[in-house]
Parts: structure tokens; C-alpha cells; sequence
């Protein structure tokens, strides 16, 4: 209580009087810190997909980001300078209940691109229709680290926009899977009350970063939620509780070394801001590796949905399949 309380007192409302998200209306929730380098090619690419509504939650930007966006009128922007160890879950939900009630709320880091089959078909108001007309409230995705050929001190000064081309490579060969409610899960209890639609839905862990840095990171989200009054928002930043799960799965593709990592990592150690220490692991491996890249024999160059699904890293439905044959009939 005392922790929800000082957030409470620490939340400022910094632009957005008015802001409203209309019925069948998709919000992006978006937690962000000095995000100025991803913002403009962030934006291209979610308008594109049918979002038209952003609810940012500062963490003490530094850069120009929160002057940026109080330039917008798609945007509300709301402060919260709070240790993001202790408050990260009470940041994220916070958006959720103060704008997203009764709406989807799609939870995204400015350096994920969320995509899904049929995508550039239907957009996102094409998905949540299908979603709703199956009873589902929420969309499972997959992480998928993308990386350059190249190795990565060389391609720090690339604009975002320049490392959406330029990191075209994934390596899934390393990934762990476990099903939905699995004990193995260090968080399988947050997942007992969520239901599925497909029993082949799973957990996935490590990947290239498990690979290359030693990191056991969780590469499954539960981005896309339906917000009514049973979810509880993200007491863990991956997932909603009392959620019914879709029969298919998203991807997102993530660009975390895009720009200077090590300084990022850098800044992020020397915070304590990520309890789990993840930081300080790459920043050691960055720092002893000097030419360090994260190609191998192992990557594989983006295809589209396709490939990742025929290697079982994405679920496919079949009910999805012929909404979307219906859509573009």
C-alpha cells in the first residue's frame, strides 16, 4: 500500500488535457526514457499499423522526448521519476486505467515492432475484430532480437530508421520452450488464471542473447489486452492476468542494439534500474569485445511470419487464417 501510495504522489500530468480514446480505438502504452532516438520512425511505423492513440509514461527522460511529444495531439504524456526496479509494473498499468479502460491496449518499448499475419491487410482494428468475435482478450507475441551482419560498434551512429534496415537478422536455434503453465515458469503462478484457446501456446526463453551474453530472458509478451474490468495490468511486465489468450501468436522484433548500446547499458547499471542485472552482463561482454557481433551460421535473414511459424516459433490458426482469406476475399 505504501508503494502504491508514493507512486500515487509521484505521477504528473504533463500534456494530453481531453484525451480520449474512441470505442474500437486500439491505445499504445508506451513506458519511455530518453526515447528521442526511436520517436519518429516509432511513430511511422504504429500510425501505419492503425494506432492513433499513444499514452506515454515518463521515467526521466533527459533528451527532448517529453518536449516532442507534448508537440503531438495524438499523445497524452504522464511523469513518474520513481525507481523503475520497484515501479515498473505500477507505470505500465497506470495508462491502462487512467485512458484505456474498456478499450485494447497494446503494450509496446520504443524499440519493439509489433507484427502479426495479415498485418498490412486488416491493421490493428482488423485484428481486434477477429479477437472479439472469438472471445479472445488477449494476443501472445514473440520476442525476436534483430541484429546486423555487421558488428555492432560499427553501425552505433545508424539513425533508428537506418537500423530497421540495416538489423535484418534473427538467430532462433538457442531458444527454450515450455508450456503456457509450466512450473518451470519463475512466474507460472501470475499465469494460473489465464485461458487458452490453442494448447500449443509456450513460453520462450533465451535466444540469441541467452547465446551470446548469458542471459535467461523471457522472449514471450502478452502485448495486445482487452482492458476490462477483470485484467489485472501487468503485475509482471510481459504478461495481464485474467486474460482468455488468442489461438495464434504475434511477433515482436526487437531492436535493442540499435544505437549505442553500451552507453545505454551503461547508464542503466549505473542506475540500478533492472533488478535482474542484465545490463552488466552485456556491458561486460561489450566491453571485452571489442568487434562483438551477434551473426553467426545460425542467423537467419527477416522473411516475414511464415518461416518463423513453420519453425515453430510462432502459432498459427487455422479460424485466423479464414478470417484473414475473408477480409481480402
Amino acid at each position: 500500500m505504501r508503494r502504491r501510495r508514493r507512486f500515487a504522489g509521484a505521477v504528473e500530468h504533463l500534456h494530453g488535457e481531453g484525451f480520449h480514446v474512441p470505442q474500437g480505438e486500439v491505445l499504445a502504452i508506451v513506458l519511455v526514457r530518453d526515447g528521442a532516438y526511436y520517436l519518429d520512425a516509432f511513430f511511422d511505423y504504429y500510425r501505419a499499423l492503425g494506432i492513433r492513440h499513444f499514452a506515454f509514461i515518463d521515467n526521466g527522460s533527459t533528451d527532448d522526448t517529453i518536449a516532442r511529444l507534448c508537440q503531438r495531439d495524438d499523445c497524452v504524456v504522464d511523469r513518474a521519476v520513481l525507481p523503475l526496479a520497484q515501479y515498473e509494473d505500477l507505470m505500465r498499468a497506470y495508462p491502462a486505467q487512467t485512458y484505456g479502460q474498456d478499450r485494447w491496449c497494446l503494450y509496446v518499448d520504443m524499440d519493439e515492432q509489433f507484427d502479426f499475419e495479415g498485418g498490412e491487410t486488416i491493421g490493428s482494428q482488423g485484428l481486434t475484430r477477429y479477437l472479439e468475435a472469438q472471445g479472445h482478450t488477449a494476443l501472445m507475441a514473440q520476442m525476436l532480437e534483430m541484429f546486423p551482419r555487421a558488428p555492432l560498434a560499427d553501425v552505433q551512429d545508424l539513425s533508428f530508421a537506418e537500423a530497421l534496415e540495416t538489423f535484418a537478422y534473427y538467430d532462433i536455434s538457442t531458444v527454450e520452450s515450455f508450456a503456457y503453465h509450466s512450473d518451470r515458469i519463475g512466474f507460472h503462478a501470475l499465469l494460473r488464471d489465464n485461458v487458452l484457446s490453442s494448447d500449443a501456446m509456450q513460453f520462450k526463453f533465451g535466444g540469441v542473447r541467452g547465446k551470446v551474453f548469458g542471459e535467461a530472458c523471457c522472449l514471450t509478451k502478452h502485448p495486445l489486452v482487452f482492458n476490462g474490468p477483470q485484467v489485472v495490468h501487468a503485475p509482471h511486465p510481459h504478461l495481464s492476468q485474467h486474460v482468455t489468450v488468442s489461438d495464434f501468436s504475434a511477433v515482436i522484433r526487437h531492436y535493442k542494439f540499435a544505437g549505442n548500446v553500451a552507453a545505454r547499458d551503461a547508464a542503466s547499471a549505473g542506475s540500478g534500474d533492472l533488478a535482474h542485472g542484465e545490463d552488466r552482463a552485456r556491458l561486460e561482454v561489450l566491453s571485452r569485445t571489442e568487434d562483438l557481433t551477434l551473426y553467426s551460421a545460425d542467423a537467419q535473414a527477416w522473411a516475414g511470419i511464415a518461416p518463423l511459424a513453420e519453425a515453430g516459433f510462432l502459432v498459427v490458426s487455422q479460424n485466423y487464417a479464414a478470417f484473414l482469406a475473408g477480409q481480402t476475399a
